[in-house]
């Protein structure tokens, strides 16, 4: 029985009918493995270089200074230790008027550092560099590679950090512990914590990052862990927390847990659009097999006799398309570590079997899904087939194929997903695109029947006559086709077009300049210093850091809300103001603005909702270790896109009359005054002067990188949506054959039928370009409307894109499907018939 398996699979192999079959299974699999094995390696690497991540065994990380108990107590118990202290200000290159300033991540490291990995140096940026053996020297520093190319400096060269002078010393070439938190994304500037004093740079108000680094045996670094655990719980201490190799870099953990499962889920699509193509494949496979099946029951094989000879076989064309795909997704894999740039390390581990297995095992279950039970049909071939060609075909057992086909369907989301709640939204909404495609198509499908009498040229109502005679294969394919151009559409024209909504969202007079920092003695300087540069109406606004602790006489923590960003909030320092007017651009949406008679506040409603707060409410803050608290007695909505300062609470003047503050303002600058940057930092080097431009486009380039990573991946949604098309119309390339061998015989030009076959790829993938412009314009609109709060401007190119997509895509398969119907010579297609 095995070997006359391998003989017709090699029989069937030679005349074409699993090549289909084992692309489709291929396409399947490679999109889901290319992710597996992105995925795969991301978490080996995250594994291999956790403690690195940290720089230590364990990290305790504080807004406030570590005290020197601390510190005493990790010594007393024989631990080693290291301190960092991170913060953003402004590097400056330069004497007098041609001095320059860049937006840097100031990270003072003290000796010992770090306790676990190396931090690279190299002397040029293009080097892989060398294990450091020590710190920066005194006066001295190391930086990234961005400040030199953006402060025009080289090795040897001045960097003022503050009020202090260094000389380049090194470029970093790799830091273990750099993390992934905002202001690392700029670019980093290290030096000795000796030297940190001396630029008089932390000073009240600043927004400071401590971390004491401890390492040791791991006894001993578990009980240190435990009892600062304990008492952080005991003390409920704010702002401070403790990181281990269990619990280290959370974010970076959540980010690629978000990335597994997003990534995955577009690999998904592409195989459940390959699966429709694989089960498309098997049901003309079978077709094609009956009278060979009835033979071979003729011959006296028994049904489970034919059911295991044709299981074996697509066992065999299962195995041998997902290994093909395996490799071809292990291939595709570099591609997203390359797309992806400096978001992912390049010296990742190898990539294990695992992901391989998965795929394998992938690859066989949509096997087993949706192309076995068409193929079991086989087995209820009566024997009598073979005298009487007119015996009905074996009926489908429909409800249990579709009941296997949507069970796998959701046990594959659910798989690839990992979170049931994920897995059953994203079916829930595949099923629902793919309904609501199939309903627009089949709607389009009868208005047709209205052209078909209107049309006087016979190779348009050719084109007509063959979409409605075979309505099922052609929505199938409009919805199979429509899903994967509306993924690209998505990500390529609407993408633009909704950055470009956000841009004009955004006032022309919108400042995109942030100077923070400013204290109280340099107030007027800076404002005299802006008028002389003629930048009207610069208002300085006070900002003072405070702690929430209790909300209604309730002492709240990380721990008291289940939301993330709550939980976020809470955990770190907010930064308050105080003003006796209503901000510009701030609107009163519950309660009414204080008078100043009284403590009081006033909060943003965003996060009053996330807070669940409400008017009347109590919150209690901390303040340079004073305790505040405050009624609540109106809410805020904010024009966020406005790019002016905001905060999320304002208290009356009166209650903060005493509390220490620093100012900040915003200011649009324009291109020509540039220069005014270099000058504040170099007159006030404590000053922090964000450009808002420039971080923008950082973030834009790296958002450019991820789409483009994504786009990649729906290369084989399309790919599967092609393939769709091209089973659906080689599954009807026998009927078509009998159709265009009669219209010959009957005067039919090869020419006619030619064009009219061209129409019907035209109207097919016109139609399903059209389809996925709408969907994709719904989704921007939603977007634009609903999460980012800016009006949608309608954008023709994403229409005329789907349009000259759609129907360049459909020409492809077409005559993939279709290439071999005209050039059959008729009499022999009505002698076969």
């Amino acid at each position: 029985m095995l070997a006359q398996s391998f003989r017709m699979t090699r029989r069937d192999w030679r005349a074409g009918e699993l090549r289909f079959l084992l692309v489709a299974l291929i396409v399947a699999v490679a999109a889901l493995s290319s992710v597996g094995f992105f995925v795969d390696r991301m978490r080996a690497g995250l594994a291999r270089d956790a403690h690195q991540l940290l720089g230590a065994d364990v990290v305790i990380r504080s807004d406030e200074p570590v005290s020197a108990a601390l510190r005493d107590d990790v010594r007393r118990r024989g631990l080693q230790l290291a301190e960092t202290t991170v913060f953003p200000s402004m590097a400056i290159a330069g004497e007098g008027e041609q001095s320059m300033s860049r937006l840097a991540s100031v990270k003072a490291v003290s000796a010992g550092y770090p306790l676990r990995g190396k931090v690279k140096i190299a002397d040029r940026a293009a080097d892989e560099g060398v294990a450091a053996t020590d710190i920066p020297a005194a006066g001295t520093v190391w930086v990234d590679h961005a400040i030199l190319d953006s402060l025009n400096v080289q090795i040897g060269s001045p960097l003022k950090l503050g009020d202090k002078t260094f000389t380049i010393a090194k470029v970093i070439a790799f830091e273990p512990d750099r993390g992934a938190g905002f202001m690392n994304f700029a670019p980093r500037v290290m030096l000795g914590q000796r030297d940190l004093a001396a630029t008089n740079l932390v000073q009240f108000g600043s927004r400071v990052t401590y971390r004491l680094l401890v390492a040791g045996s791991d006894d001993a670094v578990t009980d240190f862990r435990n009892a600062v655990e304990q008492r952080i719980d005991k003390e409920n201490i704010r702002g401070m927390r403790v990181e281990s190799l269990d619990s280290g870099q959370p974010q970076m953990r959540a980010t690629l847990q978000r990335a597994e499962e997003f990534l995955s889920l577009v690999g998904l699509l592409s195989a459940m659009l390959a699966a429709v193509a694989i089960a498309m494949a098997a049901r003309r496979f079978m077709l094609r097999h009956v009278n060979a099946c009835a033979m071979l029951r003729c011959l006296g094989m028994t049904q489970n006799q034919v059911t295991a000879l044709y299981l074996v076989e697509f066992l065999i064309v299962g195995l041998v398309g997902s290994v093909i795909g395996v490799a071809i997704g292990f291939g595709a894999h570099f591609v997203l570590i390359e797309w992806l740039g400096n978001l992912v390390a390049k010296n990742l581990p190898s990539a294990s079997f695992v992901p391989a297995l998965q795929a394998v095992a992938t690859g066989m279950l949509l096997l087993i899904g949706f192309a076995i039970p068409p193929i079991l049909q086989l087995r209820n071939v009566p024997h009598n087939r073979v005298i009487r060609r007119e015996q009905h075909m074996p009926q489908p057992i429909t409800v249990a194929t579709y009941i296997l086909g949507l069970a796998t369907f959701i046990a594959l989301l659910l798989w690839q997903a990992g979170n049931v709640k994920l897995g059953m939204l994203t079916a829930a909404g595949f099923l629902g695109g793919l309904g609501g495609f199939a309903l627009i198509g089949w709607l389009a499908l009868k208005s047709l029947q209205s052209l078909r009498g209107a049309a006087s040229h016979p190779n348009w109502r050719f084109a007509l006559t063959a979409l409605q005679r075979r309505p099922g294969a052609t929505v199938v394919q409009i919805v199979a086709l429509a899903l994967g151009l509306m993924a690209l559409l998505l990500l390529t024209v609407i993408r633009s077009d909704l950055v470009e909504a956000w841009r004009q969202a955004t006032p022309p007079d919108a400042p995109n300049r942030f100077v923070i920092n400013i204290q109280p003695d340099q107030k007027a300087q800076i404002e005299q210093r802006l008028a002389q540069a003629d930048i009207r109406d610069v208002q300085l606004y006070p900002m003072i850091r405070g702690r929430l602790l209790a909300i209604n006489d309730v002492a709240i923590t990380g721990e008291s809300f289940i939301e993330d960003r709550a939980k976020r909030l809470v955990d770190r320092e907010f930064n308050l103001s105080t003003m006796a007017n209503i901000p510009e651009g701030n609107e009163i949406v519950a309660g009414s603005w204080y008078d100043d008679s009284r403590p009081a506040a006033s909060v943003e409603e965003g996060l009053a909702k996330t807070l669940n707060l409400k008017v009347g409410d109590k919150l209690k803050f901390e303040i340079a270790g004073e305790t505040v608290e405050v009624p609540i007695t109106s809410l805020r909505k904010l024009e966020w896109g406005s790019m002016r300062v905001n905060f999320f609470v304002i208290i009356n003047p009166a209650t903060m009359r005493d509390m220490p503050q620093t100012w900040i303002t915003a200011f649009r600058l324009p291109p020509s005054r540039s220069e005014l940057d270099n000058q504040l930092t170099r007159d006030f080097p404590n000053l922090t002067v964000v450009d808002i431009g420039s971080m923008v486009a950082q973030i834009q380039q790296v958002i450019d990188q991820v789409v483009m990573a994504v786009e990649f991946l729906f290369l084989f949604t399309l790919a599967s949506g092609m393939l769709v098309l091209y089973a659906a119309l080689a599954g009807s390339q026998d009927e078509r054959k009998r159709e265009a061998g009669l219209l010959r015989a009957l005067g039919a030009t090869r020419t006619q039928l030619s064009r009219s076959q061209w129409i019907e790829f035209a109207l097919v993938g016109g139609l399903a370009g059209l389809l996925a412009a709408a969907g994709a314009t719904t989704v921007g609109w939603s977007l634009a409307h609903f999460v980012f709060d800016f009006e949608w401007v309608f954008s023709p190119v994403v229409w005329l894109s789907g349009l000259l997509i759609g129907a360049a895509c459909a020409f492809i398969g077409g005559w993939l499907g279709l290439r071999n119907v005209l050039t059959h010579p008729p009499l022999q297609t009505l002698r076969e018939a």
